[in-house]
């Protein structure tokens, strides 16, 4: 898996609403599909019925307070990404959610303040060695803690299974 660089670029799709759940990500009528990129045509249609036609690769959502609440489903990690999401960053997550995030190879990032500098369709940088997400329309910034680097190389590995398996060849 290539390295994941320091700094990420995209366009914002802002969901300031509390409690997004996995359900309103990938609704259950599609939990029997597991591929992401079939997965991807439904991401999010429950909220954002326009979501999918807009959403370009390696934009960002943006969102508010425990995001991915609800049932444990891997399905909504698979469905963003396949749409083309690079990262969430929320004010905080649904502790299932992050998980599967970072075992599936999928950048989950907690600043509290990105809704107060971030608008949908602003052009957003996001350095994560620097924990700083920067608006560069307008050059608004707000601070976030950094990855660890555990999770940055289990994101890096592609998920937890591709990683167990290199430390397992090591």
């Amino acid at each position: 898996m290539p390295e994941l660089p320091d700094r990420l670029t995209g366009y914002a799709h802002v969901y300031p609403r509390e409690h997004i759940n996995t359900d309103e990500i990938i609704p259950a009528r599609y939990l029997n599909v597991h591929e992401e990129s079939e997965l991807a045509k439904y991401a999010m249609e429950d909220i954002d019925a326009d979501f999918v036609r807009r959403v370009l690769p390696g934009d960002f959502i943006i969102a508010g307070e425990n995001f991915g609440c609800g049932s444990s489903r891997e399905h909504a990690v698979w469905a963003l990404r396949g749409a083309g999401v690079k990262v969430v960053i929320a004010k905080s997550y649904a502790r299932i959610f992050f998980r599967n995030a970072i075992n599936n190879g999928f950048l989950a990032i907690e600043c509290p303040e990105a809704l107060e500098v971030i608008a949908t369709g602003d052009q957003v940088e996001l350095d994560l060695r620097a924990g700083l997400l920067r608006n560069l329309g307008n050059g608004r910034e707000a601070t976030f803690v950094p990855l660890s680097d555990f999770a940055r190389e289990l994101i890096e590995d592609g998920g937890l299974l591709p990683h167990i398996q290199k430390k397992a060849q090591a």
